[in-house]
């Protein structure tokens, strides 16, 4: 397949003029997520309570939901475990916004070992990959750090998980803003 010069599709050309007369916006956009992981990265247990927070929310929000599809199923049964699914949704949200650092725990240790065996299916992705021929060196190195995190969180609990989930949020943030700054000057230097 050759490469072509042809310009962009007259819609995409289009957004992408709109957006690179927003450039200003966009970085200051990525500078208040900077911002916001840098304060998070300052201060990990308040960002810990913030996260488990926001999942509280979703959690009670998701409940409601069940709640109401609920009353939209025409068997008994069913009903009743899905009203109950939502209540015990709403239950759990309720007690994360109350008591956010013990939820805190419970779900830095889920974390923990998610990572690990996360990265031990990397792994064995990575052995089917290297018996198949095909790359898979970076496939084996993601599985090892992901089992490395989680090992030191578990390892570290119930102490992690006073700081797991702020310094997640917080990287994960700075990553964001970084990602969002880098396209609006990528889009300045386009205009």
């Amino acid at each position: 397949m050759s490469q072509t010069n042809d310009p962009l599709p007259p819609a995409l050309a289009d957004g992408l003029k709109a957006l690179r007369a927003k450039w200003g916006w966009i970085v200051a956009l990525g500078v208040v997520f900077l911002l916001a992981g840098i304060v998070a990265l300052g201060s990990v247990v308040a960002a810990t309570a913030s996260a488990v927070m926001i999942v509280g929310i979703m959690m009670i929000m998701g409940g409601a939901a069940e709640i109401i599809a609920a009353f939209g199923v025409k068997e008994w049964g069913k009903f009743l475990l899905w009203l109950l699914l939502g209540v015990l949704y709403v239950a759990a949200g309720v007690i994360a916004i109350i008591h956010p650092l013990q939820a805190a725990t419970i779900l830095t240790l889920m974390l923990g070992f998610a990572l690990v065996l996360g990265g031990v299916m990397r792994g064995f992705l990575a052995y089917q990959m290297r018996e198949a021929g095909k790359p898979w060196g970076w496939v084996a190195f993601s599985g090892a750090v992901s089992i490395l995190l989680g090992v030191m969180i578990v390892a570290q609990w119930p102490a992690s998980s006073l700081f797991v989930l702020g310094l997640f949020l917080g990287i994960d943030l700075i990553f964001i803003g970084s990602g969002w700054i880098t396209m609006g000057l990528a889009l300045k230097k386009r205009a």
